[in-house]
């Protein structure tokens, strides 16, 4: 049996012409902001990994299919879906075979480029270990998806709202791959610096691309994540954002399981006067031209 899976013509020739690929996820379309502004960010992100030279994979679940990169029509389409699902890894199969509209998560946007024989992703951030997980069990999938899909996920770190020191721990018990990149200090999503070491530090594209090549021929399941610093200019600090969160995280009680997230970014965003936005996108867009240069780097090998 084959997957439902549809190319668009741009990713359709650059797998027939063994052109470097950047998967994207869809989530950040449909839950991380407002029409028209998510239609033209989900745009620039695209833009910046061609400027950086590679073939941008925005995927999402559409009409029983897997949609690996999207024409312009089906983007505005996906980009004004009001009740798109949230997709990981428990509900994808069953979102094909009813036909929902789905935007994937970190985890199923992993498992739709390994299908489509894409090595590298570009996100936000990954989720992990919620505060209070030792009462509730709250962990995002994201993390057992890193353990056994083979693709390396560029973010700059975890979600600051989540409990990162338990995240981190998660991630070194699942053996997967911490890559601080240029820098021995774990990034926290808004912040460069979450205060936590980098298990793994690497300075160029290529000696991330040597490691995932490496993990192939070793015959090692799951993938790598490159946590990729949030640019100077656009940081909020993690002395101004952690009370913020604090905030935000007080305000959620009574929300759980996948409504927490898009809550607590969308509280966050009103206590900094859309400040966290503007870092949010920055931050895309910087893990999008990293991971171009990356999926070029393997490509070469």
């Amino acid at each position: 049996m084959t997957a439902p899976l549809t190319f668009s013509a741009e990713v359709a020739n650059a797998k027939a012409n063994g052109l470097p690929i950047v998967a994207l996820e869809s989530t950040i379309i449909t839950h991380g902001m407002p029409f028209p502004q998510n239609l033209e960010t989900a745009r620039l992100v695209e833009k910046n990994v061609r400027d950086a030279g590679a073939v941008p994979a925005t995927i999402a679940l559409m009409d029983g299919q897997i949609h690996i990169g999207l024409e312009g029509d089906a983007l505005e389409r996906l980009a004004q879906t009001k009740d798109a699902k949230k997709i990981s890894r428990a509900d994808i199969a069953a979102c094909l075979s009813m036909g929902w509209t789905g935007a994937t998560t970190v985890a199923a946007t992993m498992i739709c480029a390994q299908l489509a024989g894409i090595h590298v992703f570009a996100t936000g951030g990954i989720g992990g270990v919620h505060r209070g997980a030792e009462l509730d069990f709250d962990i995002s999938a994201d993390l057992q998806e890193l353990a056994q899909t083979a693709v390396t996920v560029v973010g700059a770190g975890a979600k600051a709202i989540l409990d990162l020191p338990k995240t981190l721990e998660v991630l070194e018990t699942l053996g997967v791959p911490v890559i601080g990149y240029g820098t021995d200090d774990l990034p926290a999503f808004w912040s460069r610096s979450a205060g936590l070491p980098a298990p793994l530090r690497m300075d160029t594209a290529a000696e991330i691309a040597a490691a995932h090549v490496m993990r192939g021929k070793l015959g090692l399941s799951g993938g790598q994540l490159v946590a990729n610093p949030i640019p100077v200019a656009d940081e909020i600090p993690s002395d101004q954002i952690n009370p913020i969160i604090e905030a935000a995280l007080a305000d959620a009680k009574g929300i759980s399981a996948k409504e927490v997230t898009p809550f607590l970014l969308r509280r966050i965003f009103d206590l900094t006067e859309g400040r966290s936005l503007t870092a949010n996108i920055s931050l895309v867009l910087n893990n999008a031209r990293l991971a171009a240069a990356i999926a070029r780097e393997i490509g070469a090998n």
